[in-house]
């Protein structure tokens, strides 16, 4: 059993990581639908939505059936995190959760994000004023440290839970390496092995596969799982996970003609929710991974990546069925 607040899981919690101008609702729902158990938000500027910025206030709307849901903060100064998490719990999430781990310059270089692990006594104090400002569980994201000759994360995990955090996500990565390399799940594990560490720790980095899921939770006994960029234009490695960890079987890949229903579908969704523009720039990212391993689809790809108009893509998904679904059956 693995609690988060109020919330109850039977079995492994899989998670789909916030990233932003991914984790939007229409990826979320997909996501929802295809067996991902927790949901988070893109990450929400504090100073943003203090200051009623209308983008920003956009990210914490979500519906019932993304249930369990959390909205992600990040900011560096206390104050405005309290003022945001009080915003934010307006929305009854089932959980409000603090980025400390974003490694983008522009975020952790103003020491937002993944900056604030350079100063872990303020990250630790305005942890702490959160969880005091609401009555919504407060969880956290982080990383493992700064760089090589700095991973606090053991020591920190311990400090987070006594201030009051109801579960904590680790990226297996320092914030210098960035997404480059191999995330390193050891320290992970170390955190595991803390016998005073009650509260679920939630693993991330390099889940790209279902057996990797298994792997990391055999050897790390991590509470719960998180899958971020393998699951962007395939959300169907939820799925795949909770099949291979809860019934020990391996699911078949999706045919092509089920990846293009779900793209077609998310497309439809994405384009309702932002409209034609912002839709189809924010589909672009999840178009290779949808048609990977396509034969003799440069051209066709290039085309979804660089047209702006609507029915062109349209167009383009009706010549994917034409050529290659027809082959399938």
């Amino acid at each position: 059993m693995v609690q988060i607040g109020n919330l109850h899981f039977e079995n492994t919690p899989i998670f789909l990581a916030p990233m932003e101008d991914v984790s939007d609702t229409s990826f979320r729902m997909i996501c929802k639908e295809l067996g991902a158990d927790v949901v988070i938000s893109e990450f929400a500027s504090a100073d943003a939505l203090i200051r009623n910025i209308r983008q920003t206030e956009q990210k914490l709307s979500f519906c019932q059936r993304e249930r369990p849901f959390g909205i992600q903060l990040f900011g560096n100064e206390a104050g405005s995190m309290c003022e945001a998490a009080r915003i934010a719990q307006e929305y009854n999430p089932d959980f409000i959760d603090i980025n400390w781990g974003c490694p983008v310059k522009k975020i952790a270089g103003k020491g937002a994000g993944a900056g604030m692990l350079q100063n872990l006594p303020l990250l630790i104090a305005i942890t702490k004023e959160v969880v005091r400002s609401v009555k919504t569980p407060v969880t956290v994201k982080t990383r493992t440290g700064w760089d090589e000759t700095n991973k606090p994360i053991v020591e920190l995990a311990e400090q987070l839970q006594d201030v009051g955090v109801s579960a904590i996500s680790i990226h297996g990565r320092t914030r210098s390496m960035m997404y480059k390399g191999e995330a390193d799940w050891t320290l992970i594990g170390k955190i595991k092995e803390n016998p005073r560490m009650r509260i679920p720790v939630i693993g991330n980095g390099d889940v790209d596969t279902a057996q990797k899921a298994l792997q990391v939770k055999e050897r790390y006994r991590v509470d719960g799982i998180m899958i971020g960029r393998a699951s962007v234009g395939n959300p169907w490695i939820f799925s795949a996970v909770k099949s291979l960890l809860e019934k020990n079987m391996i699911l078949a890949s999706p045919s092509i003609e089920e990846r293009l229903a779900v793209c077609k579908r998310h497309f439809d969704m994405t384009l309702q929710d932002k409209g034609e523009h912002y839709g189809i720039l924010t589909m672009r990212k999840h178009y290779k991974n949808y048609f990977r391993e396509l034969e003799n689809f440069k051209q066709t790809r290039i085309k979804l990546l660089t047209t702006s108009c609507a029915e062109e893509i349209v167009s383009l998904f009706q010549s994917i069925e034409k050529q290659y679904i027809k082959q399938e059956r």
